[in-house]
């Protein structure tokens, strides 16, 4: 390590290299904590064709649906994205937040997904979910997820990180970086003396310069296939079946935008992405992987990607983090890159704003590592199965076959929404409750407040329901870290009290009338000491 050096120029509690959606929501994360932020971003324009429809199309899982609502961005992300945002490859529309949802009819009980999603390109049943198996499913704005695009979420998430102050330049590039104990300095061309910090995050991608330049071990597997984006003009698009098509050399998928087109080739990795698709190139792969004769007569905009699983093999270098694709790179089937890395941002964000605070408990930044690597080991392991399960020949088309049935199934699509949902996430945090280590289910209370919009200023939250004044009092120490809020929930789900972390997972769940002595323990685990 080197000695940062003095400069005339403002030193950040944090600054984020990347300013997509994952260094967006944690610069939000820090600045409404209370941090000095700084965001440096390679391109000099927010706008682009990839951020906007139909390519920059995405699907918000309910657990970063939920990341929105609990800073009470939920609505404004919606309206940017235009009432429902668009329908996704399996022609299935973000539903309407105040029906299916429950969260203007008025129920408290368990709803069935109105999307379960795919594995491989095999498309699940949503009325196959077994509801009664998911663990503390309830109604809620964002019990479905949400389809939106990344402009939309890139507009919600720079508004909101101006009302907060975090500063964000626009056309740096990273080129170097230093650290010792006290802070680490960026550097960048045109930038002389550099960005001094007292922590670095990269958010920059899955070519994270950070990464590189701090020395951060990327390790993985290679890839099996490669694929391809674009927006096309067809000339015949009635060849293409709607939706996802597994075919004996790859998939396709068509899009419900007209034009928008996906493809996967089982080349091994073989294109090479220096240099972006021509128009004959991806109609050779199209006509070859759909088995049809589809004429592409123009490409307005194309790109291509592989299946290639590496992962940081730690997320933390002394006073350099990672989060996002900087992190972990893997295939987009299923689509949880983005849901990753919003949940890396909402694991950090909290935790690293302790720690430049300086309340933080011993060992809570580490947690972070702790509690993302896994995920995001699971996330990788997860993509690989489905390119295993769609190379080309009789083996992989066998095991198609047995996961057909499989899905089939109510037991076997539950399973797969699960996964595919995050519903069935839980962090090893200790305890006996089984709520604990879970995302927070969004109760609601009798006057119609909701867990999640308890949580808008950041803090945790001790969602009293039996009103124990034992338990207030105690809670009433961490009122600067805590909100305190008691009252009987429409559905209490048989529990006595919750204690939700700033990220909305579950620290402590007491049923009936649990006494304040947990929770104690439990606070100073995460919160740290009430007087510190």
């Amino acid at each position: 390590m080197h000695d940062v050096p003095v400069h005339d120029v403002p030193v950040h509690d944090v600054t984020i290299v990347g300013a997509g959606p994952v260094g967006l929501f944690l610069a939000c994360e820090l600045g409404l904590a209370g941090c000095s932020v700084l965001v440096l971003e390679r391109e000099a324009e927010r706008r682009s064709p990839w951020k906007s429809a139909p390519l920059g199309l995405r699907g918000l899982s309910a657990a970063s649906a939920a990341a929105f609502h609990r800073r009470g961005l939920l609505g404004a992300l919606r309206a940017e994205s235009g009432a429902d945002g668009e329908n996704g490859p399996d022609g299935e529309a973000d539903p309407d937040p105040g029906s299916g949802s429950g969260s203007g009819s008025g129920s408290d009980e368990p709803s069935p997904p109105r999307s379960a999603g795919h594995f491989a390109g095999m498309v699940l049943d949503p009325a196959k979910v077994d509801v009664a198996a998911l663990p503390y499913r309830l109604p809620g704005p964002a019990a479905e997820g949400v389809m939106t695009y990344l402009e939309a979420i890139d507009t919600v998430l720079t508004a909101r990180a101006a009302e907060l102050g975090v500063e964000i330049r626009r056309g740096v590039t990273v080129t170097a970086l230093e650290q010792d104990d006290a802070g680490v300095v960026v550097r960048a061309d045109g930038h002389e003396d550099g960005f001094t910090a007292r922590w670095l995050v990269g958010c920059d991608g899955g070519r994270s310069a950070v990464r590189r330049l701090a020395g951060f071990d990327f390790a993985g597997t290679g890839p099996q296939f490669t694929g391809y984006v674009a927006l096309a003009d067809l000339a015949d698009p009635e060849k293409l079946d709607p939706g996802f098509t597994l075919t004996p050399a790859g998939m396709y998928v068509r899009m419900a935008a007209p034009g928008h087109i996906g493809v996967l080739d089982s080349d091994g990795g073989a294109f090479d992405r220096t240099r972006p698709p021509t128009r004959e190139h991806l109609q050779a792969v199209l006509r070859r992987v759909s088995g049809t004769d589809v004429t592409l007569t123009g490409v307005r905009h194309a790109s291509s990607f592989t299946d290639r699983a590496m992962q940081a093999t730690t997320y933390r270098q002394g006073r350099v983090l990672l989060a996002g694709d900087a992190a972990h790179i893997h295939s987009p089937l299923g689509a949880q890159g983005l849901n990753l890395g919003i949940g890396d941002a909402m694991n950090l964000g909290w935790k690293l704003a302790a720690t430049v605070r300086g309340h933080a408990p011993d060992g809570l930044l580490d947690t972070y590592g702790s509690e993302r690597h896994p995920v995001g080991a699971a996330v990788l392991d997860w993509t690989r199965a489905q390119s295993a399960t769609m190379r080309p020949g009789p083996d992989a088309r066998a095991v198609q076959g047995v996961i057909r049935e499989l899905i089939g199934t109510r037991d076997g699509t539950t399973y797969v929404y699960e996964r595919v949902s995050g519903s069935s996430h839980r962090y090893d945090l200790g305890g006996t409750h089984p709520l604990v280590g879970r995302d927070a289910p969004d109760l609601r209370l009798a006057d119609g407040t909701r867990l999640g919009e308890l949580a808008r200023d950041g803090r945790g939250v001790l969602l009293d329901l039996r009103a124990d004044p034992s338990l207030r009092a105690t809670a009433l120490k961490w009122e600067r870290r805590i909100r305190y809020a008691a009252g009987p929930a429409r559905n209490d789900l048989g529990l006595g009290a919750v204690l939700v972390r700033p990220d909305g997972t579950v620290a402590w769940a007491g049923e009936r009338a649990p006494g304040p002595e947990e929770f104690t323990r439990t606070a100073l685990r995460w919160f740290g000491d009430p007087d510190r």
